[in-house]
């Protein structure tokens, strides 16, 4: 029997890594707010890998922190160990990585949920989404509570019809063993949303006390640990260790011996798995001539043994998983504590979105995270923010925030998700941004904390003092551009000993930052006049020095890009009665009703014929 529970503005399905962001933008933004999760023990919950961050991923987290987000800060208070990745090469693809504690960043996130104004943390399920003249009007929980709201957002996860698979034994439920939701599939269906089928999976845990590290290679954090939050109030500290072992023939001659009972090739798994976080099993078939691959062993936190094993994903039966792992270099004798296994879910179609991730066929219902169809703790964290931030400005009758791809990472994800669609979940990587290099993650406080700020989620304070920061590098690059050193003979041995020819003239400092195998910190003794700045700020004078011509070459192309956003498209065109277009352009254009003519293009389908037929069809 169903009972009036009470009201609110948003409410929150789900209070995984994309609902809590959801929750807490709606509710610092004035909404009253409801999160629901099934259990609340799976709050902020690391089902897949127990770290925040890595390649581009690390670039969202930084980006989430500009605009005022909670991952970074929870991050930065739970994590035990920081590296930035790819320092190796261009700063374009630096990430920073961050094993975390677990269960202390569950304990942080929570807590964070329940002192929060204006949000209520509520256990139940959801099992129907109410209308009321077409636009969200409520939802319903399993044991008839009715809670009347005015917009709602879905942030899922993999519990949508959740099923668990570990070789022929399959069970309904969410990750962790937790409840799966089932009658909800059912209610979004009945509104018209398409719905599709993807699969993630886990790697076994082990007994860090049966681990021989002597096998293996120790993987240290950084000597100078960067946090996640650009002026956290955290210290990062590195607190554990992780380390690197590899399959060896042994594993790949199990793992081959008993595909027969691996559920992703006899049939038992039907949904689509990640492309780029493949199974131990897929890694297997698809590289037969690699001879070992690699595993990283991390900590699951600071108040327990266990240990991941990440790269050792699998859905295969226990006894070849307990097999697999004792053929691992340092695991001969591993205490298995929590077996891997597959999640199959459902998830939403993502061109059924608007780039403000509100649903096109139910005003007032949003999508965020794996069920947007993307993979990734990070990944979910930034959609869950602009779904909150979107329903709460539309509630207020203001302007949705819509991050284009030209300016952060977000964008992009947000805008490849909606405009391309994806086949299988969708993992943010650098090389999915044509402008990388501007979309750095150390300049993300500059491309961003305005817009947190004009949200009112970056205070005053703050901003000032991203202001302040630019203003030193500005200065600084203008004294290094007007500032010369002689061509003395100890520059010029200097200039030498670092491959570089000697000089007869004086030569800027700017000019030999620029110079390669040189860097700021390294010219020092010829700039007698340096001020002491910080290292944000030097390092930010560097990349630009060094990186000026690159980076001048894609302003030109984000401006231009920024042309074709503004050409706005009415949503009631009519494709068909445009001269020049194909029909599969027609067809595609009608069908996803893009927003602008840039998106336009960028429709699989939509060829640059086709976008010129448009252009040409707006200016008449």
């Amino acid at each position: 029997m169903e009972y009036e529970a009470g009201f609110c503005d948003v409410a929150v399905i789900g209070a995984g890594h994309a609902g809590i962001e959801a929750a807490l933008a709606a509710a610092r933004l004035g909404c009253e707010t409801v999160c629901f999760a099934i259990n609340l023990d799976s709050v902020g919950n690391m089902p897949c890998n127990p770290a925040i961050g890595g390649t581009a991923k690390g670039h969202l987290v930084r980006e989430l922190s500009c605009l005022g987000g909670e991952m970074p800060a929870a991050a930065d208070r739970a994590c035990i160990q920081y590296r930035m990745l790819n320092l190796g090469k261009g700063p374009a693809v630096w990430s920073l990585r961050a094993q975390a504690d677990r269960r202390e960043y569950q304990r942080i996130m929570k807590g964070t949920l329940e002192g929060q104004e204006r949000l209520r943390l509520v256990q139940a399920e959801i099992t129907d989404i109410r209308l009321e003249n077409g636009a969200v009007a409520g939802v319903v929980t399993a044991s008839g509570a009715v809670w009347r709201c005015r917009a709602a957002v879905i942030c899922t996860g993999t519990y949508l019809m959740g099923r668990t698979v570990v070789g022929d034994v399959t069970q309904e439920s969410g990750p962790d063993g937790m409840h799966a939701s089932g009658p909800l599939a059912g209610s979004l269906r009945s509104l018209g949303l398409s719905l599709r089928r993807f699969k993630t999976g886990t790697p076994p845990r082990v007994n860090a006390r049966s681990v021989d590290f002597s096998k293996m290679e120790l993987q240290p954090g950084d000597a100078e640990p960067e946090p996640f939050t650009f002026d956290s109030d955290v210290v990062p500290e590195n607190r554990a260790a992780c380390w690197l072992t590899y399959t060896t023939q042994r594993t790949h001659e199990i793992i081959r011996a008993n595909l027969h009972r691996s559920p992703l090739y006899s049939g038992v798994i039907d949904g689509v798995g990640p492309r780029y976080c493949p199974s131990i099993e897929t890694k297997i078939v698809t590289f037969p001539d690699k001879k070992r691959h690699q595993l990283f062993v991390e900590p699951m936190g600071l108040g327990t043994e266990e240990l991941y094993l990440q790269g050792l994903s699998s859905s295969l039966p226990e006894d070849v998983q307990a097999e697999v792992v004792h053929s691992v270099p340092g695991l001969e004798n591993a205490v298995i504590q929590r077996y891997a296994y597959a999640i199959e879910y459902d998830c939403v179609d993502p061109t059924e979105l608007r780039l403000t991730l509100e649903t096109k066929k139910v005003p007032g219902l949003y999508g965020a995270g794996q069920f947007n169809g993307s993979s990734g703790y990070e990944e979910a964290a930034v959609q869950g923010f602009v779904a909150g931030v979107n329903a709460a400005l539309k509630l207020r009758g203001q302007e949705p925030l819509i991050l284009d791809r030209a300016g952060s990472y977000i964008g992009t994800l947000i805008d490849d998700l909606v405009t391309r669609g994806t086949n299988e979940p969708y993992r943010m990587m650098t090389s999915r941004s044509e402008y990388r290099l501007c979309l750095r993650q150390d300049n993300a406080d500059i491309r961003l904390c305005h817009v947190g700020h004009g949200l009112g989620l970056i205070s005053d304070e703050r901003y000032s003092r991203v202001l302040e920061k630019y203003d030193l590098v500005k200065r600084e690059s203008s004294r290094l551009e007007g500032t010369y050193a002689p061509p003395t003979p100890e520059l010029n041995g200097f200039l030498v000993s670092h491959g570089q020819p000697p000089v007869t003239t004086g030569v800027s400092l700017a000019n030999l930052v620029r110079r390669p195998g040189l860097d700021y910190a390294c010219v020092a003794p010829f700039d007698p006049s340096r001020p002491e700045l910080p290292r944000a700020v030097t390092r930010e004078v560097e990349i630009e020095l060094k990186y000026a011509g690159y980076i001048e070459k894609q302003e030109r192309q984000i401006k231009e890009f920024r042309r074709l956003e503004a050409k706005k498209l009415p949503p009631d065109m009519d494709y068909n009665a445009i001269q020049g277009l194909r029909l599969e352009a027609r067809q595609k254009l009608s069908e996803l009703r893009p927003e602008n003519l840039g998106q336009a293009s960028r429709i699989s389908g939509v060829s640059p014929a086709d976008a010129a037929a448009l252009m040409i069809y707006l200016d008449r």
